[in-house]
């Protein structure tokens, strides 16, 4: 009987596959050739590749404020979906193009005005005195051609994210794997010069500008599939010939999705205030951290993708009114999240020595990398449990509850320890890094509790706001 709580039948495990196989793998692929990205950036020195790492931690910031913004409407997408409710879908399309559009122009003057300054917070000398000015250099040409990118990765978000809600999850995954095919080709023409074709090595800038196009390439497959196949998508007819949206629906998404755009937007900046304290022990620092996070995020598509697929079924089993079902689902897909992680977490800590030695880096550089990751794949069960507890709770719409769970766990406990073990002791980076990421035991306990609670279990779409 206890087995049975938390196994499902074949059924249930055809459906979670259906949902979850194509989210995996365009995570796979994208955070693949992220890897590689990373690895060819690697090769022009430690300097370059430091520098476009700070600016992809302030990108993180950036497509977290795009992503909590869209999963607020994302969570009204889903339950009119399982309504079957079209009208619906194509309002909440058009308030994910506003906050779209908002925080493009945001971001966009923040990185304008101050990108150099931002990049300065991160560089501090370390052992091996590396050079801070070249950093600079590098991260500000590379973050001067990546505010190109900010528009198209907006717009395909707003596709691909409703794309899945809808349930059309095959589509996003096959323009990934476009993008990143392309982004893989133009990066190595760009980062490193095709001489017979008389084109010049360009080094951080080449990446950049072969990020650009990828965006683009990806934009562009989502937006005209979406329209060319209005059949299957019949809430993107009509959806440019006007704007408007139902008063009171957007009230309920502002209510729903403010928390979320705030919770997401606070957490990445938490995430990079973590980092900015790692990097007081020196630069060599943030280039362990780039290699241990870029390829730490390669296994944790696992629970990544369970989150999504966590929030896609179990909002669409509410939105439809089936809330018992969804409470004995979710058990059995948080416990399935769990284990893939375990075994996940087992690989990853196996070929932790062996991966930053790819790296065109120094060895200290390398051993910090490979400590760090064992560190990350220890944790990576508990990280999962953590992960669904906030998706669990995002698709029933308690986003108050998930602000304080999340952003406010990191920045009330997280960040706090981190501060002060980085300003006010000499603790080694790895240790550091030891004790803020056992916090999340605490915070996995909060989320057992919430969950069970079941306050979580509301069909927020039973009758639609006009």
């Amino acid at each position: 009987m206890i087995l049975q709580k938390f196994v499902g039948d074949k059924a249930f495990y055809r459906r979670l596959f259906a949902v979850m196989t194509p989210i995996l793998v365009q995570n796979v692929i994208t955070n693949f050739v992220s890897l590689l990205d990373n690895v060819m950036v690697g090769q022009v020195g430690t300097e370059p590749m430091s520098g476009v790492a700070i600016v992809n931690q302030l990108l993180f910031v950036f497509n977290l404020c795009i992503f909590g913004g869209l999963a607020g409407a994302g969570i009204f997408t889903a339950q009119f979906y399982g309504k079957g409710d079209s009208d619906g879908i194509r309002d909440t399309f058009r308030v994910k193009l506003y906050i779209a559009a908002a925080s493009m122009a945001i971001f966009a003057t923040i990185f304008a005005l101050f990108g150099s300054d931002l990049i300065s917070l991160f560089l501090h000398e370390g052992e091996e005195n590396l050079d801070l000015a070249a950093t600079l250099g590098y991260g500000a040409d590379y973050l001067g051609v990546m505010m190109w990118e900010l528009l198209p990765f907006a717009l395909s978000q707003v596709y691909a994210s409703t794309l899945r809600e809808v349930g059309e999850t095959m589509l996003p995954m096959k323009a990934g794997i476009a993008a990143v095919v392309v982004n893989l080709v133009f990066n190595y023409i760009f980062i490193f010069g095709v001489e017979p074709l008389h084109i010049p090595a360009m080094g951080v800038v080449g990446a950049a500008v072969a990020t650009v196009i990828a965006r683009y390439t990806e934009c562009a497959i989502v937006s005209l599939w979406t329209h060319i196949h209005r059949d299957r998508n019949p809430y993107i007819t009509g959806v440019y010939r006007s704007m408007r949206v139902p008063r009171a629906l957007l009230g309920q998404i502002a209510v729903i999705g403010t928390p979320l755009l705030l919770n997401e937007v606070l957490w990445a900046s938490g995430m990079t205030v973590l980092n900015q304290c790692y990097s007081e022990r020196g630069l060599e620092v943030v280039s362990a951290l780039n290699i241990s996070s870029t390829v730490s995020n390669l296994f944790f598509c696992a629970f990544f993708a369970m989150g999504t697929t966590v929030s896609i079924m179990i909002g669409q089993l509410l939105g439809a009114g089936e809330l018992e079902r969804a409470v004995d689902e979710n058990v059995k897909l948080i416990a399935f999240a769990v284990v893939l992680s375990a075994a996940v977490g087992i690989v990853m800590a196996a070929l932790a020595p062996f991966i930053p030695q790819i790296y065109n880096t120094t060895d200290v550089v390398k051993s910090l990398a490979s400590r760090l990751l064992i560190v990350s794949a220890a944790m990576m069960p508990l990280n999962a449990f953590v992960n669904s507890s906030y998706f669990t709770l995002r698709s029933g719409g308690k986003t108050v509850i998930t602000f304080i769970f999340d952003s406010g766990f990191v920045w009330c406990m997280c960040v706090p320890l981190a501060f002060v073990l980085s300003r006010f002791t000499s603790l080694p980076v790895v240790e550091m890094f030891i004790l803020v990421e056992g916090l999340n035991l605490i915070k996995a306990v909060l989320g057992f509790i919430l969950v069970k609670s079941r306050k979580w279990v509301n069909n927020l779409v039973e009758e639609k706001g006009q």
